[in-house]
Formats: C-alpha cells, sequence, structure tokens
C-alpha cells in the first residue's frame, strides 16, 4: 500500500489578496462621497477583483456600511477582519459568530456566507454534468473545498457508476471517526440500494495533517474487505487537510 502527498494552494489565497505596503485611501465618511478612485467597487471596475485587499473585498460583499455606530462598508471589512484575522478564520465562524461584530447583522452574515460557498463549489468544479474520478487528484480536487475548515472529521461514501463518474455522495459519520463508528454495513448501503458499481471513500482531518493514522489504515481494510465481500470495488480511501490530501490505495502507476 502506497500513499501519494499533494499540496494544494489554499482557495481563499485566490478570494483575495492583502495590498502589503500599499495604503487603502480614503477610509471614512460614506464611500459613496469619495473620490471615485478610492471606492473599491470602481477599483474593482477597473483594475479587478486581485487588487482588492481582504477589507476592500469584505466592502465590496457588505455593499453598505451602517448608522449604529456610524462605519462604512469598508470600516465593517476591517472590523470583521480584527474578529477574524483570515478569510480561512471569517469561514469557520458560524453564521451568528458573525453577526456577534458590530455593524454585521443578518443579511450581511448571509452575503459573506453566499460568498464562500460560491468560491468553494467554483473552486470544487461542480457542474451540471457529473464528475469524473480518474485518480485520487481528482477526488482531492472535487471534496476538499467542501471538507475544509471543517471543525470534525467527515466521513463521505461517493457512489460512482463504472465510468467513474459520480452519482452522489452520502455523508456517512461525523465526528472521531474509528472503525467502530464508520461500520461497513452504513458505508455500503448507499451503493446497495443505488445499484453503484464502485465506492470512493473522503475524509477530512481538521488537524490540517492528512498523514492516515493506524486506524484510517485498518477502517480502509476493513471496507476493502467488505467490498470485496459485496461485489462493489472501492476504488479509493483519500484524507483531505489544510496540508495536502493522502491517498490510501492509490499507487504511482494508476492512471
Amino acid at each position: 500500500m502506497s500513499w501519494r502527498r499533494s499540496a494544494f494552494p489554499t482557495w481563499w489565497s485566490a478570494f483575495g489578496r492583502s495590498l502589503a505596503g500599499r495604503g487603502e485611501g480614503v477610509t471614512s465618511g460614506r464611500i459613496s462621497e469619495w473620490p471615485v478612485g478610492e471606492r473599491p467597487r470602481e477599483i474593482l471596475e477597473r483594475q479587478g477583483a486581485t487588487v482588492l485587499s481582504e477589507a476592500q473585498l469584505l466592502s465590496v460583499i457588505l455593499r453598505t456600511g451602517c448608522t449604529r455606530p456610524p462605519a462604512s462598508a469598508l470600516a465593517l471589512g476591517r472590523n470583521l477582519l480584527q474578529r477574524y484575522p483570515s478569510v480561512a478564520d471569517i469561514d469557520r465562524a458560524t453564521f451568528f459568530e458573525l453577526t456577534e461584530v458590530s455593524g454585521i447583522g443578518h443579511a450581511k452574515a448571509a452575503s459573506i456566507k453566499a460568498s464562500l460557498e460560491f468560491g468553494r463549489r467554483l473552486l470544487s468544479g461542480k457542474r451540471i454534468s457529473q464528475p469524473r474520478f480518474g485518480n485520487s487528484r481528482d477526488v482531492a480536487r472535487y471534496f476538499r473545498p467542501m471538507l475544509l475548515n471543517l471543525m470534525k472529521e467527515v466521513f463521505i461514501v461517493a457512489l460512482v457508476n463504472g465510468r467513474h463518474e459520480l452519482i452522489r455522495e452520502i455523508t456517512v459519520s461525523v465526528g472521531c471517526l474509528t472503525s467502530s463508528i464508520v461500520h461497513p454495513r452504513e458505508a455500503f448501503q448507499p451503493a446497495v440500494r443505488d445499484g453503484a458499481a464502485a465506492v470512493l471513500f473522503v475524509h477530512n482531518h481538521p488537524s490540517g495533517d492528512p498523514t492516515p493514522s493506524s486506524e484510517d489504515r485498518r477502517l480502509t481494510e476493513r471496507l476493502v474487505e467488505a467490498g470485496s465481500i459485496l461485489g462493489i470495488k472501492v476504488l479509493d480511501h483519500v484524507i483531505v487537510a489544510s496540508g495536502g490530501f493522502v491517498s490510501l490505495l492509490d499507487t504511482e502507476g494508476r492512471n
């Protein structure tokens, strides 16, 4: 058995870049009253989103500031980043935790969460047509965005057809994964019910380190054995984390 590790660029680095050594110009008062060249939305129109800082991107998402106390959308973005210093921290915050930041109400929190989910779906490559998994990298590319930044381990079974195209994915377990919690019966039940040709198993490591534990290896062996008995091939078991991914079944020569 061999494992393959690959480091992925975090998707939120594409979501926003800090303007190191570059000021954000006017920061007080209503943004609509600022010089056109200082307004984040107008900067985005002329130069693109990549030149905006995280605070400026947030100001575009938030759209408006608040009146009590008076603060521009950019000031609200800065306040949010003081509480949650990175986009990853904002992503991990719950909806109601975001609303605890001064000036961030339910509507603004919803806009932030929706924007983050939109970016996550872009990175996962979800299309109208079902994705096809040729190797562990394809699996990690699809599932890693949806499992990244979760505080608990989530175990997913992906049902695939004979062409290794995704039929659907099902969450089998949430929490600390052990062979006693992730039972082959629950793991293969959806595949048997839907008549899947094969399955892929995916779970995350909230620690950020995708290195498989001894329990991960034992669980994989049990799942492969159960699949053999049921006549359902286990194509892979992939662990994803912020530090990359590891395949417990993919080999160097596999396409």
